[in-house]
């Protein structure tokens, strides 16, 4: 049986961190310019969030969990207080210092199963009773090729 060449192992996965990162910090310059901030009422949901939420935020979020491991918790705090996804913040935070997940795509996962099983945008209450519509006008502002 062949040994394990601990050496080779650890600069793989430094690669892996290294080009990670770099693409998060690029993403991230997209994100932080590009995407405008949404207004959501306080009493969103995480699921509600996370449904009006656009891909390249999640996939930003993941990119530099698995970069940063956790040390990417304040930065995705700070990210997401400024896109207005504050109902987002905790659970980025939990995934980011849990031991091992950062190989998860564990945010982008949770845009999948909501996308998939979660509300329809015309079933979200602030959003199809006009309660709140400047967050249906921040929505219309990502344009329609950044979203999925």
């Amino acid at each position: 049986m062949g040994e394990i060449n601990w050496n080779d192992v650890f600069q793989t996965l430094l690669l892996i961190s290294g080009v990670s990162l770099v693409l998060a910090t690029l993403l991230g310059i997209w994100v932080w310019r590009s995407v405008k901030r949404l207004r959501l009422p306080e009493d969103a949901t995480f699921v509600e969030a996370m449904r009006l939420t656009p891909f390249s935020v999640v996939l930003f979020l993941d990119l530099l969990d698995l970069g940063l491991d956790f040390l990417s918790a304040p930065i995705a705090w700070v990210v997401l207080n400024h896109l207005g996804l504050r109902q987002l913040r905790g659970a980025s935070v939990i995934e980011s210092l849990i031991p091992g997940t950062q190989a998860i795509p564990t945010m982008t996962a949770a845009w999948v199963l909501v996308r998939l099983f979660g509300p329809k945008l015309e079933e979200i209450p602030f959003l199809r009773d006009g309660v709140n519509q400047k967050a249906r006008r921040s929505l219309d502002e990502i344009p329609k090729r950044y979203r999925l």
